[in-house]
């Protein structure tokens, strides 16, 4: 299995054809269907059917995709280590983080990171679990912030614990509900939340339903936290959002909470990373950051 091989297979991925891929890589279509025909020859299996559409995967050809996107982001992060060794210029690091963490404490760790390494670029994302575990499986995000659970995470995930999260529904401003005093009150009204799997209303819906409360299907889905925080603000719509943020002079202006409830059981704040895979030296000091500034802090 040759390096060229595996950027001719991942190229076909991303352009969902031989053709793009031939174009994008200035190769003929031949050399591209003869670096596929001896990668299948060397992994033993038939890796893609073409098609009028395209190229589909083969089950053996979506098992590889993920090793390979892997395999080539291990490389980039050797590259990523020999940059930080000689300065840091050129150093890229790709990190996921919540919107409790982005509130708190990133702008300091990010102060931080810059002064030591003016040099290095920095990638930031939203930490949905539903893009973070696809993106840390295939190499694309060095590591995440994230409220997770080890139960809902996959084996070759990893998650170190660093603080707890209180999270709540919050509304408007004299919402007419903010008197409310059970959550089967709340189960009618119209929500807005994100119930991509692992998210904290995905875990809301199913510590309610162990309750035989059901929650309403009036549910506007949402991935976009500015979004959702907009809706409660400007409609009755309630979403789940970190407890703190209502206490904020800035996220929390026109926000109330729903301080009559029972709280809602805290979530773990972590930092996931692909196991067994050593971050490289701008990550694992950017991890490192994260850690000093979230300990002790008070979610």
């Amino acid at each position: 299995m040759k390096d060229h091989q595996l950027k001719v297979f991942l190229r076909i991925a991303d352009e969902g054809s031989i053709r793009g891929a031939a174009r994008a890589l200035n190769l003929s279509q031949s050399a591209l269907t003869r670096a596929m025909r001896e990668l299948e020859a060397n992994v033993g299996a038939e890796l893609l059917i073409r098609s009028y559409r395209g190229v589909e995967f083969t089950p053996a050809g979506k098992a590889l995709l993920t090793r390979a996107r892997l395999v080539m982001s291990t490389l980039e992060k050797a590259r990523d280590e020999i940059r930080w060794l000689s300065g840091g210029a050129g150093t890229q690091v790709s990190v996921a983080v919540t919107s409790a963490i982005a509130a708190t404490v990133l702008p300091s760790v990010l102060r931080t990171f810059d002064q030591e390494q003016p040099d290095a670029r920095v990638i930031l994302a939203e930490s949905m679990l539903s893009t973070v575990l696809p993106g840390l499986m295939e190499g694309r995000i060095d590591f995440a912030v994230a409220v997770a659970e080890t139960s809902q995470l996959p084996y070759e995930i990893t998650l170190e614990p660093l603080a707890e999260l209180l999270s709540a529904p919050l509304g408007r401003v004299g919402h007419p509900l903010l008197q409310a005093s059970s959550w089967s009150e709340l189960a009618e009204a119209r929500w807005v939340l994100n119930l991509a799997a692992g998210s904290s209303a995905h875990y809301l819906k199913s510590w309610l339903n162990n309750r035989s409360i059901e929650m309403s299907e009036r549910i506007v889905c949402c991935d976009s936290s500015t979004l959702m925080v907009e809706l409660m603000r400007h409609t009755d719509m309630i979403g789940l959002a970190p407890r703190f943020f209502a206490d904020n002079s800035l996220s929390g202006k026109g926000l109330a909470c729903f301080d009559k409830l029972n709280d809602f059981p805290r979530f773990t704040v972590g930092l996931l990373k692909l196991k067994g895979v050593p971050l490289h030296p701008g990550a694992e000091r950017l991890a490192t950051l994260f850690r000093r500034e979230i300990s002790g802090l008070s979610l």
